[in-house]
């Protein structure tokens, strides 16, 4: 039981209540009876790490949506007015004096002196202001990427990255499946040490109930019936410890699959030597792609190639076209809504962006993807490795836990007898109340190393099925 607390503190996980509920609902538990596979289909719906690689998942779709939206054209209009307090003036060569002074040399005018009038070397300038007070324009825009290969590798790896978000879940799904598997059936097991706890309090209050006719009869001590309380006392505490984990534990599992606390758990799956046997070992055969962090890792892989294909294409040049059409006006009053010219304005143009050097930015970041591809490589041989390490070693943790339980069991067993006859010849009176006392130990020593033995064997089992790919 502690090995699963343990398990619950990591976890981290939080219940959460439906936000439809309402305020009288929330005050009555509801009773659930669940096996251990709609245990884990009730987490898959309200554990609250599921819920969040859900939601990635939907999040990764409005991602690939912002990606696609670039492929496609963008529309834009516009509307503006600008009102010019001052006009700005420009100071321009005087170009009107000297064909005034050409018509007039033409004509042979004289001056007052009576000499004919030349043209001067300078002119000066003349200072005009050009616009209106008011202008307005209106107009609409339009803007389509022909090619872009960063945009172009974007589209190719939208379903790689849907793949990964959804892989993400069913990893956090298998996590939680692997813990609820390992607390329901530490739990379901905790009802058989309960129950050889009752048969030894059992047990122990018939024994105290004719020690105390012999006592009485005096054929026994005082001593004996004392020891005899004693022993019962020390089950009864036991019990209630007992219990008490019990209660923990159904707790945990409650957090776990983010079920409310108040709710009412009943585990309907039962438990056996023989279910925990159950030949998983017979074809044992697996495969690195039937586990689900396997997978993961490739497709990450998958999407550091696209990568390196991303920043590959940005060095090739990026092709748009834009085209402009739009209406402007210009008034020495604010009019714009009522007569008056409006002039247009149209274009059309094909531009092309050719990357030549950029400080070797690019070269360096294909480097650095191409890096990141290597270890991600390198890490999946890890994991082949730490896959293969993990299979071996909870196969023969298997092996060793099923041995175990045997032989505990039928160690079990075998004190049980020796009590019962020690409890016979005690009662006929050829036994001691020590031979009594010493056998009640040591059955309740077995009884311990089998819930022990017991505990193990599930927990290698659920192992065994993970590490393979098949829990």
């Amino acid at each position: 039981m502690q090995q699963a607390a343990g398990l619950l503190i990591l976890s981290g996980l939080l219940p959460l209540w439906s936000a439809a509920q309402s305020a009288t609902d929330s005050t009555k538990p509801v009773r659930h009876a669940f096996s251990v596979q709609q245990a884990v289909d009730y987490a898959k719906k309200n554990n609250v790490n599921v819920k969040n690689a859900l939601l990635d998942v939907q999040y990764q779709a409005q991602v690939n949506k912002e990606v696609t939206s670039r492929a496609y054209p963008g529309i834009n209009a516009s509307m503006g007015t600008t009102y010019n307090p001052n006009i700005a003036t420009q100071v321009i060569p005087n170009f009107i004096s000297p064909s005034t002074y050409q018509v007039l040399i033409d004509q042979g005018v004289k001056d007052g002196s009576g000499n004919p009038i030349t043209m001067p070397q300078d002119f000066g300038f003349i200072a005009a202001q050009f616009g209106t007070k008011y202008s307005a324009s209106v107009g609409i825009g339009l803007s389509q990427l022909l090619f872009d290969g960063q945009v172009f590798v974007g589209l190719q790896a939208r379903d790689a990255t849907m793949r990964f978000a959804r892989k993400n879940v069913e990893v956090t799904e298998e996590m939680i499946r692997t813990n609820i598997h390992k607390i329901y059936y530490q739990l379901v097991v905790g009802k058989t040490q309960l129950e050889l706890l009752d048969a030894n309090i059992e047990r122990l209050e018939k024994l105290l109930h004719d020690t105390k006719l012999i006592y009485e009869n005096g054929f026994a001590e005082k001593l004996d019936v004392d020891k005899l309380t004693v022993a019962q006392t020390n089950l009864k505490t036991e019990k209630v410890k007992v219990l008490n984990m019990l209660s923990n534990g159904y707790y945990g599992l409650k957090l776990l699959m983010g079920m409310p606390v108040k709710d009412e758990l009943e585990l309907t799956d039962t438990l056996t030597d023989d279910q925990i046997k159950d030949g998983i070992l017979e074809g044992s055969q697996y495969k690195y792609e039937d586990r689900k962090d396997y997978q993961y890792a490739q497709i990450g892989k998958e999407l550091n190639q696209y990568n390196i294909k991303r920043y590959q294409l940005s060095q090739i040049p990026t092709i748009s076209l834009n085209g402009q059409y739009a209406k402007n006006a210009q008034r020495n009053k604010w009019n714009f809504l009522g007569k008056g010219d409006w002039f247009t304005i149209s274009n059309i143009s094909l531009n092309m962006s050719i990357p030549i050097f950029n400080g070797f930015y690019t070269k360096s970041k294909i480097q650095q993807t191409r890096i990141q591809l290597q270890q991600t490589e390198n890490q999946l041989v890890a994991m082949q490795i730490m896959i293969d390490q993990e299979v071996e070693t909870a196969k023969n943790n298997y092996r060793s836990a099923i041995s175990t339980m045997d032989f505990q069991k039928k160690n079990m067993e075998l004190a049980e007898k020796v009590y019962q006859q020690t409890k016979k010849k005690y009662e006929v009176g050829t036994g001691s109340q020590t031979e009594i006392n010493t056998a009640q130990v040591e059955l309740k020593t077995a009884q311990t190393s089998y819930i022990t033995a017991l505990y193990d064997a599930v927990i290698a089992r659920i192992d065994f099925l993970k590490a393979t790919g098949k829990l």
